[in-house]
């Protein structure tokens, strides 16, 4: 693996970028007024030779203590996973030399969200993630404390806030239509149903496991088009759903309706939705095709990269069960990523990272929301080879305390976990 340092990759670039692209990728160690960023310390969690990163970056990836992260490994990159690939589940003792504690296996995964590794809310030391048992997906549960396990029938993509309630796509599907997110091992049975009745959004009892289909593929059809959507649904369109998320209160479930047909080669339509978590009170929050990565500011609000007539693309801030919409981070925040909100800091803070930029440097930064003002947190070579489907996002998380910071990077020893502390960068 490629093993830059910030400084040699840059000068090993110059060959390679135009003038004006090597100035900008110099210039990013540099404050607006021209001095040397305070950039806080990075501490790598895990190391070669083996591979590792977590779970998705909406998901408790931290204990409520603090303490341990959790995290996936994997003895190889660069391919699509089989379904004879299994990684190992397990978490990081940051309070005892960075140790590794192996927790369990899985064989349902992905390179961008693993197998949706998460502390579940709501407990004080139980873990869930999926996995494939023969013919099926399924979740496990794992109380790392007591060691006792359970194994539910059915997978889930996100956990309501009190951790009652799962839901989940259909992840078969996903793994025709969106690779990267789906899981390899059980072919899709509707493979060539464009938009099944018997498919689409499962809700699942935490507690025994009971499933019921909440929202179809065919149902998502009966909604009208509208916005820049309205004449993108062609007989030929394959749907498929993806990235749920339940807002705070545990009252309504935020998810992308897509779709795609032949004609449109890998690009495709998005339609981001809410409804209740029983299915009912739908509502089209963003009809303009363009919805990508999100997080639920509160209850009402949710905050989203997307497009609008407005301002065209640009993170915004939607309301729920309305057409109310504004900006956040214009001239600032002009680029997608992956946004989540710092806990414990009034919704002013937002976590954030960018896409490799033409020096291959990814960028993850705070944004303060308030004076309008981001924060860098670093800037990471991201090599080459790691584009497409096996790509290493950031996807930075926090801490329950929010002031600390984990992200993946493969700037050094291939996929690796990292952390920083934002202490200081708050100002208390």
């Amino acid at each position: 693996m490629p093993n830059f340092s910030r400084r040699s990759f840059l000068q090993h670039s110059i060959g390679s970028l135009s003038g004006a692209a090597y100035l900008a990728s110099s210039l990013r160690g540099l404050a607006a007024d021209g001095t040397l960023e305070k950039l806080p310390g990075v501490r790598a969690l895990t190391r070669g030779p083996r591979f590792h990163w977590r779970g998705y970056y909406d998901k408790l990836l931290f204990d409520p203590s603090d303490r341990f992260v959790l995290a996936n490994e994997v003895d190889f990159e660069g391919r699509s996973p089989r379904a004879e690939d299994t990684i190992r589940i397990g978490m990081v003792d940051t309070q005892d030399n960075d140790r590794w504690m192996e927790l369990g296996t899985s064989s349902a995964w992905n390179w961008q969200q693993g197998c949706m590794l998460q502390w579940v809310p709501g407990t004080a030391s139980q873990v869930a993630w999926n996995d494939r048992q023969d013919d099926h997906f399924v979740t496990h549960i794992l109380d790392v404390k007591t060691g006792t396990k359970r194994t539910l029938p059915h997978p889930f993509y996100c956990l309501s806030p009190d951790g009652r309630w799962a839901f989940a796509p259909d992840f078969r599907r996903l793994n025709d239509t969106r690779p990267g997110y789906g899981y390899a091992g059980i072919p899709d049975p509707n493979k060539d149903t464009l938009a099944p009745e018997n498919a689409g959004i499962w809700r699942m009892d935490m507690q025994t496991g009971e499933l019921k289909l909440v929202f179809s593929f065919a149902d998502a059809l009966k909604m009208p088009f509208s916005g820049r959507t309205a004449n993108a649904v062609k007989p030929t369109s394959k749907h498929w759903f993806n990235h749920l998320l339940c807002n705070p209160d545990g009252t309504r479930l935020f998810f992308l309706h897509r779709w795609r047909s032949p004609d449109n080669g890998s690009s495709f339509y998005t339609r981001a939705l809410t409804m209740n978590l029983d299915g009912t009170d739908l509502h089209v929050m963003d009809p303009n095709g363009g919805t990508s990565h999100f997080v639920w500011r509160d209850p009402k609000h949710v905050f989203a990269y997307a497009w609008h007539p407005s301002h065209g693309p640009q993170f915004y801030l939607f309301e729920d069960r309305s057409e109310k919409v504004e900006p956040v981070g214009l001239g600032v925040m002009t680029e997608n990523g992956h946004n989540t909100y710092l806990p414990a800091t009034n919704d002013e803070w937002v976590l954030n990272d960018t896409y490799p930029d033409m020096a291959r440097l990814q960028h993850p930064y705070l944004y303060h929301i308030p004076t309008n003002r981001r924060i860098p947190l670093g800037h990471f070579h991201s090599p080459r080879e790691y584009s497409g489907e096996w790509r290493c996002d950031n996807h930075p998380s926090s801490s329950r305390s929010g002031r600390k910071v984990v992200f993946d990077s493969p700037h050094k020893e291939g996929r690796q976990v990292y952390m920083l502390d934002v202490t200081e960068l708050l100002g208390s």
